[in-house]
């Protein structure tokens, strides 16, 4: 298990609510990226988000189904907002997480954004190195898009793949989905550029745990040119969806998530970002815990119902 956080550094930057969730998540804090049991790791990280969870809301309705052939858990609100259906991708490294880990989130943001959501289960590294896992994903979303809408969202991990995702259909020349929602992503191939910081070493994820979960993602050599792999690699940022960007203010991937906003901004993309510095990274698990994951949380649904909404999307399309 990481060393507990710098007391200090955590009484400067996080409220007393942020502190203790943090204090709360080192307890059963898996172990870094390559070290420890694979399976003892993947377990402890399904106990820390399971120790956060809350019951379902209620009138959301949940089926398991396959999606493109990849497993998948169907999140229904008891009266949709819009046709459109969310396509999320959770996080977890590439190497950790599942249905299990992220249900309790996926339910809330179906009930807050009145959105259905599809959680997707793709395959995790290292057993399954990149493209497994975006290539789970792109057969889910091929498989909703063939019949309505598709939004697509994810934290961490889960924002590289929807991102990712983006790029994969503009290269292959598919429509690009109505809007992606990026929470805390990971987007470069060098996370250890942000050494020195503060945030390298923020609690919870160090910038050393970053590289160490795309090496087990990416394998050796890593494809670090590819913006499928690490989307801030692109070339080009024109004609990607709309974006919603969330960055937690200590966290190691904070500035991946504001040099993509600024990319897609540059490239004529609408943007929406959001910035909260007295946020950490994972801080999704503690939205009912702490004041301001709970103001975050309500952004991020207030953002999916507003991508969703067919009469907004053609509004940011022409921003």
């Amino acid at each position: 298990m990481p060393p507990p956080s710098d007391d200090a550094a955590l009484a400067r930057w996080l409220d007393p609510e942020m502190r203790a969730f943090v204090t709360e998540s080192e307890r059963d804090e898996p172990d870094g990226p390559g070290s420890g049991d694979l399976g003892v790791t993947r377990a402890r990280y399904e106990r820390l988000c399971a120790g956060f969870a809350v019951p379902r809301p209620e009138g959301v309705t949940v089926a398991d189904e396959a999606a493109g052939g990849v497993a998948a858990r169907r999140y229904r609100p008891a009266r949709p907002a819009h046709d459109a259906v969310l396509l999320y991708a959770h996080g977890g490294g590439f190497v950790l997480g599942g249905l299990e880990s992220h249900d309790s989130i996926c339910a809330d943001l179906c009930a807050a954004s009145g959105i259905e959501v599809v959680a997707v289960a793709y395959r995790l590294a290292p057993e399954h190195r990149y493209p497994a896992a975006l290539d789970d994903v792109a057969a889910a979303y091929g498989a909703l898009a063939a019949a309505r809408p598709v939004l697509v969202a994810g934290d961490s991990a889960g924002g590289n793949l929807a991102a990712a995702l983006c790029h994969r259909l503009r290269r292959l020349g598919g429509a690009q989905p109505r809007g992606q929602v990026l929470i805390y992503p990971m987007l470069s191939a060098d996370p250890l550029r942000v050494a020195g910081s503060r945030n390298a070493t923020a609690p919870l994820l160090t910038a050393d745990d970053c590289a160490g979960f795309l090496r087990l993602y990416g394998g050796r050599p890593q494809p670090a040119g590819d913006p499928e792999f690490a989307p801030l690699a692109a070339a080009s940022f024109a004609g990607l969806a709309p974006a919603a960007i969330f960055a937690a203010g200590f966290d190691p991937l904070r500035q991946d998530a504001e040099d993509y906003a600024a990319a897609l901004h540059a490239a004529g993309v609408a943007v929406r970002w959001r910035d909260d510095p007295g946020l950490v990274h994972g801080w999704l698990r503690g939205r009912h815990r702490a004041r301001l994951a709970r103001a975050a949380f309500a952004a991020i649904a207030e953002a999916v119902a507003a991508l969703a909404d067919p009469r907004m999307a053609a509004i940011m399309s022409r921003l």
